[in-house]
């Protein structure tokens, strides 16, 4: 959709929406909570740590919202073994798909073999499920020079994973920009973007959009929607 020229329901702002909760200190009714949310407004996904996705998707059986679980979160400086195990065990716990931190060391320096390597290890794991889960790997953009940017996009494309994912939303160089988003849909067109990382209004989710981005990550979704107009569904 061409949100230039046609303006986006708030209905489909809800179903490009993670609603997202990665607080180590969130409970276990803060989750729950978290997914009732997502079946009222229509979210695409809940995305909380792996400590919770049994009961994300145990809450959420029956209903349309996928269960994203994080891995190397928030770093991604574990070795490669240790993000597989993670993703299996969040897999198996009923993840639909995982959003992993790619190894920013890998990326600054150049390390083309390490970093390819581990993407296509977890992304191993995610297509040898039925159906695959869908593999996101977050680049932590804000961290990142241009030259560097274009590198993570390529690689990322390269190993054929699903999206993109600007940030964690927790490194202190910033989240996700519009200018960001546009430069990694450019620089790998076969790869879904997902803009993540300081998105808590309305405007700033409609400009992700509109930038290419085709999922937006946010622990602010039922005040976006707010400000969108949309009331909760029955």
């Amino acid at each position: 959709m061409n949100l230039e020229t046609q303006r986006i329901s708030a209905e489909e702002v809800a179903k490009r929406i993670d609603h997202t909760l990665l607080k180590a200190e969130a409970t276990r009714m803060q989750i729950l909570s978290l997914c009732d949310e997502a079946r009222t407004h229509g979210f695409h996904a809940v995305c909380v740590n792996g400590r919770w996705v049994s009961e994300a998707a145990e809450r959420l059986h029956g209903s349309r919202v996928q269960v994203a679980a994080v891995v190397g979160f928030p770093l991604g400086a574990e070795t490669t073994k240790i993000k597989v195990a993670q993703a299996k065990a969040a897999i198996h716990a009923g993840a639909d798909e995982i959003d992993m931190v790619a190894d920013l060391a890998a990326i600054i320096e150049d390390d083309g073999r390490y970093l390819l390597r581990q993407l296509q290890a977890v992304l191993n794991v995610c297509r040898s499920m039925r159906p695959p889960v869908v593999l996101k790997v977050i680049i932590e953009s804000a961290a990142l020079t241009t030259e560097q940017k274009i590198r993570a996009c390529r690689a990322a494309e390269q190993m054929g994973v699903d999206f993109i994912k600007t940030s964690t939303g927790l490194h202190p160089a910033g989240g996700a920009t519009a200018e960001d988003v546009r430069l990694m849909c450019e620089t790998a067109p076969r790869c879904k973007i997902k803009a993540a990382g300081g998105i808590r209004t309305a405007a700033q989710a409609l400009a992700m959009l509109q930038a290419g981005a085709e999922r937006i990550g946010t622990s602010c979704a039922v005040q976006i929607m707010r400000e969108l107009g949309e009331g909760t569904k029955p």
